[in-house]
């Protein structure tokens, strides 16, 4: 009897264990499939034109490059006059007559929600816009406590970051509706879906908000021909992340993650499209216990912290002895 229960229990377990590994393998050669050898869809299909906010500089003016190359005409979206325009010559100079370009200058901080829905309402009157990348974002300038965080940068976070996202969902989902086909790409962040972000916490907990905001309506219109995802970065080498010196071996170039990034659009709602970042999402939630994750992100950002009051302290000892002399 007992030699019958121990042979049963190697049964069992070599059955389960060439399961787990059957499963392993056929994840391992689904994910290279999705990132590496699925074909993206053809964009044109949904609109002859995109709407990208934040378009002036980083990932949102890499993402305009690309999807001028895929055909679209583009609607650009950013508060920087001169940086728009820049961004819309380069446009012009690569791609020629075949691309239209429409700017808007918007300052998604400083308008309400309504004002920014009546602007860009206005503006892609008449237009068959088939595609909206919600990318504008705003961060720390560095890691700080949640009470160091002055209030205008906190309500300008608020803005854009949730709400600016919101509005301009809302006013572009109508005429999406009508033709009952689009996609909608929203730009989270990998810190949103961490067990804590520590120091960076109004930023993480505004992205949390975007990657449950496009879960939600995905559901909500997949049925009407709408594609909405939520790509969840690691860091890229922009703007945004340039105070994070010492952590270039996590980051991506904005030409890299952006290529990726139009690849995967129209596919699954939530997704990590860069396959580096991807690797590292594999190691630190699924190979880290969420104590060690904790303590490692609390250190690093606490040191980030310190690099950024010595560099503030040292700007500010500059410009007082400049007005001095």
């Amino acid at each position: 009897m007992a030699m019958e229960l121990e042979e049963g229990f190697i049964v069992a377990a070599s059955c389960i264990g060439f399961i787990s590994v059957c499963k392993a393998f056929i994840n391992f050669v689904r994910w290279v499939w999705v990132m590496f050898l699925r074909s993206p869809k053809n964009l044109k299909d949904y609109g002859s034109w995109a709407i990208v906010t934040g378009s002036a500089q980083g990932i949102g003016k890499v993402l305009a490059l690309e999807l001028a190359s895929k055909g679209l005409n583009l609607v650009l979206i950013d508060k920087n006059h001169s940086a728009l325009e820049a961004t819309s010559n380069e446009i012009h100079e690569e791609f020629g007559g075949r691309v239209e370009i429409k700017n808007m200058v918007i300052d998604l901080a400083k308008l309400s929600g309504k004002e920014i829905a009546n602007a860009i309402e206005d503006g892609i009157r008449g237009l068959d816009v088939g595609v909206l990348i919600n990318n504008a974002g705003i961060g720390y300038p560095y890691a700080r406590f949640f009470h160091e965080v002055d209030l205008e940068l906190m309500e300008n976070i608020i803005k854009v970051n949730l709400g600016a996202v919101t509005w301009v969902t809302r006013v572009v989902l109508p005429g999406m509706l009508k033709k009952k086909k689009g996609a909608i790409l929203n730009i989270s962040s990998n810190s949103s879906q961490l067990p804590s972000f520590p120091l960076y916490t109004l930023y993480s907990t505004t992205k949390a908000y975007i990657s449950m905001f496009s879960r939600c309506i995905s559901l909500e219109y997949k049925q009407q021909g709408i594609d909405i995802q939520c790509q969840i970065p690691f860091f890229v080498a922009t703007s945004l992340t340039k105070h994070l010196r010492g952590l270039s071996w996590f980051m991506s170039s904005p030409e890299k993650f952006s290529k990726a990034s139009v690849r995967w659009i129209g596919y699954e709602p939530v997704c990590n499209p860069y396959w580096w970042h991807s690797v590292q999402w594999f190691i630190l939630r699924v190979a880290s216990p969420d104590e060690l994750l904790n303590a490692i992100i609390y250190w690093i950002c606490i040191r980030v912290r310190k690099r950024g009051q010595m560099k503030e302290a040292q700007s500010k000892k500059m410009h007082q002895q400049e007005n001095a002399s």
